[in-house]
């Protein structure tokens, strides 16, 4: 699967793909991502695989949790199924193949912008 966009003909992301006209515009076609596995970070799951984001994490992973052949998720938190607010559900757990709970990590990353404070 993929999709043909205007925004990156001319440029370097252009090379080694196909590139058509359609009425009169040049495309290139962006080919859909495509991974065996996914490592997915969550603030909150359920044991079918549903799950929540903290801020950032929602960007990337869910994208990824689709495209993965097989999805590994380490949550904070794991609850019953049912437990979880629908409206706040981002992946659904038809993508996620085993969820593990971590609910104090022992290596956890901070990023902190230079010269900056936090309370």
């Amino acid at each position: 699967p993929g999709f043909f966009t205007a925004t990156s003909v001319g440029t370097p992301l252009e090379e080694g793909k196909e590139r058509r006209t359609f009425e009169g515009r040049d495309y290139v076609l962006e080919r859909g991502l495509k991974a065996d596995f996914a490592l997915i970070k969550a603030k909150q799951a359920d044991t079918h695989g549903n799950l929540i984001y903290n801020k950032t994490a929602r960007n990337f992973a869910p994208i990824m949790a689709a495209a993965a052949k097989v999805t590994l998720v380490q949550a904070t938190s794991v609850v019953e199924p049912g437990a979880l607010d629908p409206e706040c559900v981002v992946t659904p757990g038809i993508f996620v193949d085993r969820v593990i709970e971590v609910q104090n990590p022992l290596h956890e990353s901070v990023l902190v912008a230079e010269g900056a404070t936090y309370p």
